[in-house]
């Protein structure tokens, strides 16, 4: 029985050393290939590729942050002229509202002109009208001391003797005071159509000057509308542009951000490449040693039966 478990405790053992031996070498191997592969050039240009794509990309990164800022600071200079561009937009909307009070105001006072000017021509004719009838008047009353003369005349030349008391000089001085009413009355209808008529070159100025501002407020409304269209296009562009922009600059951080997941997931790929490795390697220093402890007991074993069976021979 003891030749029996001798033989097959040897057996074990055998088949133990034999897997110890086979596993030796496979650890020498993968020691081996580990080594190889930490200092052979293969290794060393995988990793300095590695290294060289993490540059590309954080140089990638880099040159795509820049441009991040560069493109913001873009943004930020059209957003300041689109505000200025509003700005100015608004001005000329101001001035284009004042330009067109303005207008209201020169087509009142050109209404106010052309009725003042109505009423000038009215009130010229209706004073020529008075001056006629006072012409009229005049001529009656000159006619009626015509014949008064007359008949006084008449009168006179019957008398062969003029009485002491007659003073014909009433009758001259009558004529006097009634030339001078004559020249009055001349005299103030000279005045008052002078006055019209200088009131009436004061409303035609006027309306001239009125009819002037207008064109001149219809023009520079005109210069206004076109600065405004010129301006709303400009807009319209810079608001293009700036959604150019915009999508330009998302498409590249998408882009950007899938590079960045693509190579984090290689990354994790490639820890768990290394923690496979690493726990691969550690089951087979576990795997090691238990096989040098099992080795070390059956050794320790062997030793005790042939120190127990040499002892009886002893």
């Amino acid at each position: 029985e003891e030749s029996l478990q001798m033989w097959d405790l040897n057996k074990r053992l055998e088949a133990y050393l034999a897997r110890v031996k086979f596993l030796e070498e496979e650890n020498e191997v993968l020691r081996a290939e580990i080594q190889s592969t930490k200092s052979s050039p293969a290794g060393d240009s995988w990793r300095v590729k590695y290294e060289e794509e993490l540059r590309a990309l954080r140089d990638a990164l880099d040159h795509a942050f820049r441009e991040k800022c560069t493109a913001e600071l873009a943004r930020d200079n059209l957003y300041e002229e689109v505000q200025q561009v509003k700005s100015r937009c608004q001005k000329e909307q101001a001035a284009r509202e004042e330009a067109k009070k303005q207008l209201s105001l020169s087509r009142k006072e050109l209404e106010e002109e052309r009725r003042a000017q109505i009423w000038l021509k009215e009130r010229a004719v209706q004073l020529e009208k008075e001056v006629e009838a006072l012409l009229e008047v005049h001529e009656e009353e000159k006619a009626g001391l015509d014949q008064e003369i007359a008949s006084f005349s008449h009168s006179l030349e019957s008398f062969r003797c003029a009485p002491v008391a007659f003073q014909p000089v009433e009758v001259e001085d009558y004529s006097k005071r009634l030339s001078e009413i004559w020249k009055g009355a001349v005299e103030t209808y000279k005045t008052e159509v002078a006055q019209l008529e200088g009131s009436l070159c004061q409303a035609k100025e006027n309306l001239w000057k009125a009819v002037e501002d207008n064109q001149q407020s219809q023009l520079q409304l005109q210069h206004l509308e076109k600065d405004l269209a010129g301006l709303k296009a400009r807009k319209e562009m810079l608001e293009e542009s700036l959604a150019q922009q915009w999508q330009e600059q998302r498409g590249e951080a998408e882009k950007f951000q899938l590079a960045m997941e693509a190579l984090e997931q290689e990354q994790q790929s490639l820890r768990v490449q290394i923690a496979r490795v690493l726990e691969d390697r550690q089951q087979l220093m576990h795997l090691k040693m238990s096989l040098s402890l099992e080795v070390a007991t059956y050794r320790t074993l062997l030793e005790a039966e042939s120190t127990r069976l040499q002892m009886p021979a002893g």
